[in-house]
């Protein structure tokens, strides 16, 4: 059985945890996004479907290619960002059931039903996104998830020709946490949950 995480942990997790727009000048590293994302793939989606698709944009030729579709001063604050993760989500996800959820047909769940393969992809990649919020933040690093851009176009510019849609960016390094805003209010338990 697993034990509770200690209070640091979840300070770390949850309730000190921020989201950023300016940061410091200090690099992710490569072999930090690899760990990133070997954490982030153990958390749970349907079937094991695994849909999400992550494009870490850290070059600046990449930045300046994804500058172009960024809203308001989305721009300015992700081009100081050390990665901005494209989190998307492949419409194809099932043609990898046979390797990801070997055990039965799953596969067969999924091909001719559109809508089922849409709202599948979506549900479970956005559910990827927040694993990847998680697993940075566990990492030390902090995030800046964001949703003000221009999806259209930057399926276009990173996606074309392939069956991957964009769904949200995050902003990933290390934050500099003199510009956080105060925390938003949030709901009692009472506002939004019913025990039955």
């Amino acid at each position: 059985m697993s034990n509770p995480l200690p209070e640091a942990a979840l300070n770390q997790l949850f309730f000190d945890a921020r989201t950023h727009n300016t940061w410091r000048d200090q690099e992710v590293s490569d072999e930090q996004l690899h760990r990133l994302l070997d954490i982030l793939k153990m958390a749970p989606t349907s079937a094991n479907c695994s849909p999400a698709r992550f494009y870490f944009i850290k070059s600046k030729a990449a930045k300046a290619r994804l500058k172009t579709y960024l809203s308001g001063n989305n721009a300015e604050k992700t081009m100081a960002a050390p990665v901005c993760a494209i989190i998307g989500y492949d419409l194809e996800f099932y043609e990898h059931l046979p390797r990801l959820f070997p055990h039965t047909n799953a596969k067969s769940w999924f091909a001719g039903n559109d809508a089922k393969i849409a709202e599948t992809a979506v549900r479970n990649g956005t559910l990827q996104g927040a694993y990847l919020i998680m697993a940075a933040r566990s990492l030390g690093l902090d995030c800046g998830p964001m949703s003000g851009f221009d999806q259209a176009g930057v399926d276009r510019e990173f996606f074309a020709g392939t069956s991957i849609r964009s769904n949200f960016l995050c902003n990933i390094g290390y934050g500099d946490h003199k510009d956080v805003f105060p925390r938003s209010p949030r709901f009692d338990f009472e506002d939004v949950a019913i025990i039955l």
